[in-house]
């Protein structure tokens, strides 16, 4: 079976931790299969080809409540999907430690996703942080595996797409490569792919 990612690097670059390091334009693989057998979910990999952060499903696919690990099974995200009749909205909440006084911001929402009118898009709302917006085409369009994150000035922050190898051979549509521009936070973002392929019901 051929390889998802490369050989590592010599000099392999670390996880993302410090806010600084989150800030910087990234390439990672995400391929949308979980690291547990019989399980749903998906795996990233960092441009060192490790693995990086994880997602280990072990209900049905799409289910209500997810959590966003990283390699050493922390988790970092934890995502739930709320319903009213045939509203969905998904919560996505930052795992912080009590001791770290985190306690009150893992109480409330990070962000809100929620499908959009418009065909195929999700509309994204920042909690505490003035009610900034960001915008998901394509991430609601079936299995559609390319989409586009844009800010609230229409601007692209990152953008998904089916990997390819060096010699242009197209993967399978479960192995995506995800672009993350400088400035945008990567947690926020790998945070949205999750929730999109929890939409899609990909994982």
């Amino acid at each position: 079976m051929a390889k998802i990612q490369p050989l590592p690097s010599p000099s392999p670059s670390p996880t993302p931790s410090s806010a600084e390091e989150r800030q910087r334009s990234q390439v990672y693989t995400v391929w949308m299969k979980s690291l547990v057998f019989h399980g749903n979910g998906c795996t990233v990999y960092g441009a060192d080809g490790r693995v990086a952060f994880r997602v280990d499903n072990y209900g049905c696919r799409g289910g209500r409540e997810v959590f966003f690990m990283d390699r050493a099974g922390k988790a970092l995200i934890r995502i739930q999907r709320k319903s009213f009749g045939v509203f969905k909205r998904w919560e996505a909440r930052r795992c912080l430690d009590i001791d770290d006084d985190g306690g009150e911001e893992a109480a409330r929402p990070w962000f809100t996703v929620h499908k959009a009118r418009k065909e195929g898009g999700a509309a994204v709302t920042m909690h505490g942080s003035g009610g900034r917006t960001y915008s998901v085409d394509g991430c609601g369009s079936g299995g559609k595996s390319g989409y586009k994150v844009r800010g609230a000035d229409g601007a692209t922050v990152a953008a998904i797409a089916r990997k390819q190898t060096a010699s242009g051979v197209v993967l399978g549509d479960d192995v995506l490569t995800l672009t993350v521009g400088s400035g945008a936070d990567h947690l926020f973002v790998l945070g949205l792919v999750i929730v999109c392929g929890l939409m899609n019901r990909r994982m």
